[in-house]
């Protein structure tokens, strides 16, 4: 879906109106970021969305989006990439292995942790460090598993 049609939907749902009051802009300007850049009527000034996706493009740091997904209260795992190089499937095993590793690595972070019954920032941060390693190893092999993949997921496991 283009970033245009996405914001023409979310505008049905909360007013340009509103979203421009909340955002301290005029409902002009909030108007132009629906339309479409191919039509005439375009303003020619980008919108928010095309914005950030071409300052994360420029930037090409995961930090940025990473960010945005906080700051959402979600957070943002990032795909493999889905090529399989002509390589045949295989390696199902050991890479559930690593993955499973992964799992053991971060509860063993998080027992070490809470030994004394209380958590320090330090330990707070390297909890988060193991949880997001395992959030994208996990995403890595679901997507492997739905394409079939198991050589190439046990290669990119490896890599951490």
């Amino acid at each position: 879906m283009r970033s245009h049609r996405l914001l023409k939907d979310v505008f049905k749902d909360k007013s340009v109106q509103h979203v421009a009051e909340q955002m301290n802009l005029s409902p002009s300007t909030v108007y132009k970021w629906a339309e479409s850049p191919d039509s005439g009527s375009a303003s020619g000034i980008p919108n928010p969305l095309d914005r950030i996706v071409a300052l994360i493009s420029a930037a090409d740091d995961p930090r940025l989006i990473r960010w945005l997904c906080e700051k959402s209260n979600g957070f943002y795992v990032e795909n493999t990439n889905s090529e399989t190089n002509g390589s045949p499937t295989q390696h199902l095993a050991p890479a559930t292995s690593i993955v499973v590793k992964k799992f053991a690595d971060l509860l063993s972070t998080v027992a070490e942790a809470a030994a004394d019954s209380k958590i320090n920032p330090n330990e707070a941060q390297n909890i988060r460090q193991e949880w997001e390693k395992l959030k994208q190893s996990a995403e890595g092999y679901v997507k492997c598993c739905e394409e079939g993949n198991f050589k190439k997921l046990s290669r990119d496991l490896k890599k951490d």
